[in-house]
């Protein structure tokens, strides 16, 4: 049952093409005020979602509401409301910045402020420059200002950050916050996962058209990145057998590094009683401790698999399904 806060709903989702099939019963929905996230190796259908989510594909099987409607169905209103930050997309080369947002914001009723636009996405110094002699990540910046100058309600975004330096990342990042924080929603995909952590409420792991997992990303951590990773560097002539035998321990393993020392990598379930083993251990002689505690690159990754691997692998035969 729909609920009258939820943005985007999306039942039993699949798409086809030819005999393969790029989603296969997706489902998931999407709350007001939201950042909801989407992980997945490259091929995994990311991408086949959004353009159903924005109407530019009609799926195969399965329904899609955005703001109560179809997206597949013409509606101005809708248009209007919603707006899609593509991974690539061509402007007008001639333009300058500001005649670009301008042009955009023209076909909205109520835009938002240019020169407040052109702040936010880190624009404003370029802003009678020609979009031919921008470069590639203050081209990716003005498509997102292009996005956001109609004040929507539900941003799409196709992997907005591919190609950003860092502090192009931070203005993108704030837009988003600024986004959730108007009331607006956000469904982004992504293959950062420092990204989806700092900004999402929750995100959904797909892998090869299925949704694996769909929480809060603490959840999602808590419950699926178990392990702790302890590193620290001993001796070349270091015997680690005892390290092995530690409680929890599931793997040691060690590299060669500058001088007569190694750097060893422990894998745990009990991360903190892992360190202080190590660092109470004289025969160790351990030095530059440090313990990561897992985060959601663990879990896409054991979640994704052996397909976190393969490039291009788009769908899976629908023979498969179980």
């Amino acid at each position: 049952m729909e609920r009258t806060d939820d943005v985007a709903v999306v039942h039993d989702l699949s798409k086809q093409y030819g005999t393969r099939w790029a989603l296969d019963e997706v489902a998931f929905t999407v709350s007001q005020g939201e950042v909801f996230g989407l992980l997945g190796p490259n091929g995994a259908g990311k991408t086949t979602l959004l353009e159903c989510l924005t109407g530019l594909r009609k799926p195969t099987s399965g329904t899609v509401r955005v703001l109560g409607e179809d997206p597949a169905t013409p509606r101005s209103a809708l248009r209007s409301m919603v707006a899609v930050q593509p991974q690539e997309a061509t402007l007008f080369p001639q333009l300058s910045v500001r005649e670009t947002v301008e042009l955009w914001a023209s076909f909205y009723p109520e835009p938002d402020d240019i020169d407040d636009v052109l702040a936010r996405v880190g624009l404003l110094e370029e802003a009678h420059q020609r979009v031919k002699v921008l470069s590639g990540g203050q081209s990716r910046r003005l498509l997102l200002a292009v996005t956001v100058v109609g004040r929507p309600r539900v941003l799409l975004l196709d992997e907005p950050a591919a190609g950003l330096d860092p502090q192009a990342k931070e203005h993108l990042w704030d837009v988003v916050r600024q986004q959730r924080a108007s009331g607006g929603t956000v469904l982004l995909s992504t293959h950062d996962m420092h990204e989806a952590a700092e900004l999402c409420d929750r995100v959904a792991v797909l892998v090869e058209g299925r949704i694996a997992a769909c929480d809060t990303p603490g959840r999602l951590v808590s419950e699926l990145a178990a392990l702790s990773t302890v590193t620290f560097t001993a001796p070349r002539e270091t015997d680690l057998s005892a390290v092995a035998s530690f409680p929890g321990v599931t793997a040691v393993d060690s590299t060669e590094v500058a001088g007569e020392s190694v750097r060893v990598r422990v894998r745990t379930a009990v991360g903190d009683q892992t360190l202080k083993r190590i660092a109470g251990d004289e025969s160790l002689v351990a030095a530059d401790l440090d313990i990561d505690k897992g985060g959601l690159g663990d879990v896409f990754r054991s979640l994704a698999g052996d397909s976190a691997q393969r490039d291009g692998t788009a769908a899976q035969q629908k023979g498969g399904r179980s």
